[in-house]
């Protein structure tokens, strides 16, 4: 197997005829997978090239002959762009999807998924994406945390308009590597990116926030509302209270009560709290397996009382922090 790698940014490529190299390589960037070469073997020939930018891992794949695939990943979304050629995703027991060249696929490994039908000829986009870091771009977008995580499409439109625009920006990622001493290899220009990227597939997508997005603008918050939310989004851990919360926005304490139920819709001590649950749900699906307890992770980000915090957390998100715990 031949591989490069590159320098502050990590790019890689692999060229191999080995489907046990192909499989460590994907692995590596992606996820453990079952691979199943369904036509010639004598054409089978993986060409991946990756480049890694925080939340997202961006590469594209070609296998030269037909293939099949199938895992499974917790913690992330998977979009996927045909440039040439075409595949089907099937997720856990729903119909099969077919990706083209003008029809990009949005799925979530994390329901089982299923990629047969992948064409010899099939060159393909393909961007990892972590559920964390998306919904924190979501809930920056809307100005306010999320009640429920997003539902998406199993496919968007890359033949015009923003999604052709987001394709073209992970194409035009990938073709960096090849720019000795380029912008992308700038970790500042690299985080940028990462952070188009991120709104970009909101704004490309549809989704069960789209509405919302498209909405027009409320009036901005106040400013010693902006400063309360900007200081707990930065530092959820810190130990708030009322009254550190009102020295921060530097005003009176129920000044900054009644200006984040009129403009938030809850109190700032809510608020602390729903931002910290946020950080619980994404720390308990990111543990590997027996690294960690329910209570350990509720207690350091702040949730004393145990019975509580289980009731809020199943209210919120539908589902036990063991549960949680357990699927990750």
């Amino acid at each position: 197997m031949e591989v490069e790698e590159g320098g502050v940014t990590e790019f890689s490529t692999y060229v191999t005829r080995s489907v046990e190299e192909t499989h460590t390589a994907i692995a590596a960037h992606y996820y453990d997978l079952f691979l199943q070469v369904a036509g010639s073997a004598t054409d089978f020939l993986t060409r991946l090239s990756v480049v890694e930018l925080g939340g997202l891992t961006v590469g594209d794949i070609r296998f030269g002959t037909e293939v099949r695939m199938s895992f499974g990943e917790p913690g992330v979304y998977h979009v996927a762009v045909p440039v040439e050629g075409c595949f089907s995703v099937r997720q856990g027991r729903g119909d099969a999807v077919f990706g083209t060249p003008k029809r990009a696929l949005f799925f979530d490994p994390g329901r089982n998924i299923r990629v047969d039908d992948w064409s010899g000829d099939c060159h393909t986009l393909t961007v990892k994406i972590d559920k964390s870091a998306l919904h924190h771009e979501l809930e920056s977008q809307l100005g306010r945390p999320l009640r429920r995580a997003p539902s998406f499409e199993p496919c968007f439109d890359v033949s015009r308009g923003p999604g052709r625009s987001w394709a073209q920006l992970v194409m035009w990622s990938l073709l960096e590597k090849d720019a000795a001493h380029g912008l992308l290899r700038r970790p500042l220009i690299s985080g940028r990116l990462e952070h188009i990227l991120l709104e970009g597939v909101l704004l490309a997508t549809d989704h069960s926030y789209r509405a919302d997005l498209d909405a027009p603008q409320p009036p901005m918050r106040p400013t010693a509302v902006k400063r309360v939310m900007d200081a707990v989004q930065d530092l959820p851990a810190e130990p708030y209270d009322a009254a550190r919360l009102a020295a921060i926005a530097q005003v009176s304490v129920r000044t900054l009560q009644e200006a984040f139920r009129k403009h938030v819709g809850m109190s700032p001590m809510a608020y602390v709290g729903e931002v910290r649950l946020q950080h619980v749900r994404g720390q308990l699906r990111a543990s590997a397996p027996g690294s960690t307890t329910v209570a350990d992770v509720a207690y350091q980000w702040g949730f004393a009382h145990l019975g509580r915090f289980a009731r809020r957390y199943r209210e919120r998100f539908g589902e036990t922090p063991s549960q949680t715990l357990r699927a990750a």
